[in-house]
């Protein structure tokens, strides 16, 4: 074996070119191996670079506030878009192909429309991938961003928007397959499909960087609610919310040609929504968008942050009661501490201790639980002996099947990640529900059994009607409310650990069977919860 190896040594010796010619040729065919398995980003199709990356429509950047249209209404698309075309048309153009999700209660199929690079039919950010586009991606997607539509143009492109701005034409024009589901179709060359959104309560719609809150009624005393405004010559959304993000106002609100900046206070809270309709009046500098008027104003919020309700602390001298701020994992407990501790200012402490926590800001995680310079502790414990050591707890409850996944995801993915597709689909999930579904019923028949004395909040309702609901949550504790703090509290509600929906399943996780089980367990804690003379689990945990 050495004779043949030390013949190479003293060729390569002699002839150093061919050395190095040598190891080119290795190099290069290692490269071919790698990108042949996958491992390097495709380009069969000339546009694999662009796959999955999201990123603004080439045109000028000029952006699109809320809709103005209702629910359910034959006006879902602009008058001048295509007069006496059928929105509703199921025929899609090809046999066999359907829309998925044309009525489902998330999306609506509008229908197709055409679309010029120029001037774009949906206006938004847009989305591209040239290998696994589904409808379902497309309208998630513009979802998470807070779009009223979403559009699918040539098999593999997304397009997001609040209005559509094209005419519609003939449902045999949007007859391209969609690139992740052949059973689908995604628009056409220079066609769109268009969905309108069913947007969840928490979804906001945007223009830009502002989020749009609504229509309202101008506050009695408007100069006392909103300190700062001024007239401005042809008023656009962009013109008020760059002058109020400028005097660092959290809230813009247009008046026709007036623009007022302000915060949210009792004077003007923004609970008492009105009719859109009655905000209906064009901008003088913009086709597209409406400035409110005298009487009723188009709001927005900044992106200025409202330092109202940041400050906290720890509490001066030891307490001694201890209130149990309890849940199952996956419940929402996080997200309810962040709230009190920003309406209350004071910091929660926690049984446990996490880092990540600690370094988001939750600096209670640092003091031992028995310390008693909090308000309240985090935990997810359940046993009598566990239980038996608070004097009083508000206890979290969310719906099942909503608690599993996003535990799931947090085991598998941290607080704001997400559970592989491995994981998923392999043995991990099927253990999980089998193990945690249980728990999730115990833990709120323990909690209601050995409690001392215990307020139910339901995690459901707590998005529905933060206000309400966070008030009681502090009145429980015996605190004063301060009305100012849970505004402010409205407006950054989120806190940094709010899961993306952007790589939401596409698909149902849960089996029959799992289903079987856990509907048992609703109804179980539904029971329970009836018996104590409290209201049962909300309807949205009701078998789907």
């Amino acid at each position: 074996m050495a004779r043949p190896l030390l013949k190479i040594h003293r060729y390569f010796r002699c002839k150093p070119v061919h050395f190095f010619s040598f190891i080119l040729l290795y190099l290069t065919a290692g490269s071919l191996v790698f990108l042949h398995s996958g491992g390097g980003s495709s380009t069969s199709d000339g546009l694999g670079l662009l796959g999955r990356v999201f990123k603004e429509t080439r045109r000028a950047p000029q952006r699109f506030g809320p809709p103005w249209m209702k629910k359910n209404r034959a006006q879902d698309v602009p008058e001048w878009a295509g007069r006496g075309v059928d929105h509703h048309t199921r025929s899609h153009g090809a046999k066999g192909k359907t829309t998925k999700g044309m009525d489902d209660g998330r999306a609506k199929y509008i229908g197709c429309y055409v679309d010029d690079t120029q001037k774009r039919a949906l206006r938004g950010v847009s989305f591209f991938d040239y290998k696994k586009m589904t409808v379902f991606r497309c309208q998630d997607n513009c979802a998470e961003r807070g779009y009223l539509y979403a559009g699918l143009e040539f098999g593999a492109e997304c397009y997001c928007g609040h209005k559509i701005q094209a005419p519609n034409v003939s449902e045999s024009e949007c007859n391209m397959e969609c690139k992740g589901e052949k059973s689908n179709l995604c628009g056409g060359p220079k066609r769109l499909s268009i969905y309108r959104l069913e947007l969840s309560q928490e979804s906001a719609r945007r223009y830009g960087s502002a989020i749009f809150k609504g229509c309202f009624k101008r506050p009695d005393n408007v100069t006392l609610a909103l300190p700062a405004s001024a007239v401005i010559k042809n008023m656009s959304v962009d013109k008020c919310v760059d002058m109020c993000t400028e005097k660092e106002f959290s809230l813009a609100a247009l008046a026709g040609e007036k623009c007022h900046c302000g915060f949210p206070t009792p004077l003007f809270t923004l609970h008492d929504h009105e009719d859109e309709e009655l905000c209906l009046q064009r901008c003088a500098g913009e086709d597209f968008e409406s400035c409110g008027n005298i009487d009723f104003f188009v709001v927005y919020q900044t992106q200025v942050q409202d330092n109202r309700c940041l400050d906290r602390r720890f509490l001066p001298s030891r307490t001694s009661g201890t209130v149990a701020l309890a849940s199952f994992p996956g419940a929402g407990n996080t997200w309810a501490r962040h709230l009190i501790e920003l309406a209350t200012g004071w910091e929660l402490l926690s049984y446990y201790f996490d880092g990540s926590l600690y370094n988001k800001g939750f600096k209670g995680e640092r003091d031992h639980w028995r310390s008693g310079r909090t308000i309240c502790i985090k935990t997810h414990e359940s046993g009598r002996k566990e239980i038996e050591a608070f004097d009083a707890s508000i206890l979290m409850i969310r719906n099942p099947y909503k608690a599993l996944m996003a535990e799931f995801n947090r085991k598998y993915g941290g607080h704001i990640g997400f559970a592989s597709q491995a994981h998923w689909r392999g043995t991990e999930w099927p253990e999980f529900v089998k193990n945690y579904a249980p728990w999730w019923a115990s833990h709120t028949l323990d909690w209601l059994k050995y409690g001392k004395k215990v307020q139910v909040v339901h995690f459901e309702d707590l998005k529905r009607d933060l206000f309400s609901r966070l008030k009681g949550m502090i009145i429980f504790l015996g605190l004063e409310v301060s009305e100012d703090r849970l505004l402010c509290v409205e407006g950054q509600k989120d806190g940094n650990f709010k899961r993306s929906g952007l790589r939401k399943l596409e698909y149902d996780p849960y089996t029959a069977e799992m289903r079987a089980t856990i509907d048992g367990l609703i109804r179980t804690v539904d029971t329970a919860l009836r018996k104590r003379n409290l209201s049962g689990v909300p309807e949205d945990y009701r078998p789907r």
